[in-house]
């Protein structure tokens, strides 16, 4: 499977195995309910503590994309890692409501700083051909990270909430470690980012119309993809199925993704991306959309397992699309604003889905992943030849024969 991202540099495998590494701690927050009611926080209390969860996910990855461009890839990263940690001890050790939801808002705020920055990181260091292919690298780790620590915070969390802390906090700082050791830095050069009319803030991205047109294209699908954490198991317990057909359904969606994607990636490659991505996020909707009509265990897997092929086919080929369109003195924030969009579209799933899956009725939720999500597939295809002609390669002016210029070649 790595015989995929062969040729890839030196920057893409550190970032992929410090990746997996913070991943593999990633078991706070799908036990963060558990772990308030151990606290003896109401049922009426979580949500503040949730809410604030989501909101720092809003501000990480902008301020995670600003730093990245104004004072470096590798501080920005040892900045969001090392606040990680810092915040798993304040939220383990808050001692009220308040407390604990401004831990867990500097949680996910510091979390979500870090993928900006490694994202501009492979931008940088990473040839552009080759960009595809490093991006789906990363959301390989991430999907690699996340399967196992699901299975490892099952575990800990049943010996006691504080290994759940301890390990997240640890990775984080090994994460930090392997970014001082072995990254780059990344710093950009502050003259010519301020010089070059981009400016210092977001601007650069909302004055730029084709991004104004893909962001909102790729929310949709991302907010579609956040049902599966939200309306999935309210489905499933709508029809009287208990609590581990959830996990198999997870469990299921991870080790089809952690073994596709590779397999995606390299059979794909031959293929532009932009088509690829429009049909792999129909399929990816058409699966969630299907939700709706499944009753038992089995037509439930099968509904995980198109949604899941499709996710592995996407891989990481939004963020390389982002990529290819940032001017080279703002990669960090075009990476920020996917992020943010990321972050936003899931924000108002969690917040939305339940109470429209509640109120207009579950049918409402899949008929729009089907119509929204296939009809924002077809926008940004739509957009292709907008994006082909921003990243077409200038070809070389030809050189007059006889010049003096030509005898310099």
């Amino acid at each position: 499977m790595l015989s995929t991202f062969s040729g890839l540099p030196r920057t893409a495998w550190v970032v992929f195995a410090g990746t997996v590494v913070n991943r593999l701690g990633f078991v706070v927050t799908p036990f963060l309910v558990f772990y308030l009611g151990s606290r003896g926080i109401s049922t009426t209390q979580t949500p503040y503590v949730l809410g604030a969860l989501g909101a720092g996910n809003l501000i990480g990855p902008v301020v995670g994309g600003l730093l990245a461009d104004r004072v470096g890839r590798r501080p920005t990263m040892l900045t969001g890692l090392i606040g990680t940690a810092l915040a798993q001890g304040l939220l383990f050790a808050a001692p009220n409501v308040v407390t604990l939801a401004l831990a867990a808002a500097l949680l996910s705020a510091a979390g979500s700083m870090v993928t900006p920055a490694s994202g501009a990181l492979l931008a940088d260091t990473v040839p552009a051909e080759r960009q595809r292919a490093a991006f789906s690298l990363l959301h390989w780790a991430i999907n690699i990270g996340t399967a196992v620590a699901g299975i490892l915070g099952g575990f800990l969390a049943t010996h006691g909430y504080w290994l759940l802390f301890t390990l997240d906090a640890a990775t984080s700082l090994a994460f930090a470690l392997i970014v001082v050791a072995l990254l780059p830095g990344g710093k950009p050069d502050t003259a010519r980012t301020t010089d070059s009319g981009n400016g210092i803030g977001y601007g650069v991205v909302f004055r730029d119309p084709l991004m104004r047109l893909l962001l909102p294209l790729l929310g949709v699908g991302l907010a579609i993809y956040s049902f599966t954490e939200v309306c999935l198991p309210l489905a499933i317990r709508d029809h009287g199925l208990p609590t581990t057909t959830l996990g198999l359904m997870a469990t299921l969606n991870a080790a089809l993704v952690v073994v596709l994607q590779p397999i995606a990636t390299n059979v794909l490659a031959r293929f532009p991306q932009i088509p690829v991505y429009v049909g792999a996020s129909a399929l990816a909707s058409t699966g969630i959309a299907l939700t709706g009509v499944a009753h038992d265990t089995w037509s439930y897997g099968g509904t995980v397992v198109l949604w899941s092929i499709g996710e592995a086919m996407v891989g990481g080929i939004p963020g390389a699309i982002v990529a290819s369109l940032a001017p080279a003195d703002a990669r960090g924030r075009y990476q920020g604003s996917y992020q943010w969009t990321w972050g936003i579209a899931r924000f108002i799933t969690l917040a939305v889905g339940t109470t429209v899956y509640a109120t207009a009725g579950p049918a409402v939720i899949w008929w729009f992943s089907a119509v929204g999500g296939i009809g924002s597939a077809l926008g940004i295809g739509a957009l292709a030849p907008m994006i082909a002609r921003r990243t077409a390669t200038p070809a070389p002016v030809p050189v007059p024969a006889g010049s003096t210029d030509a005898g310099c070649q």
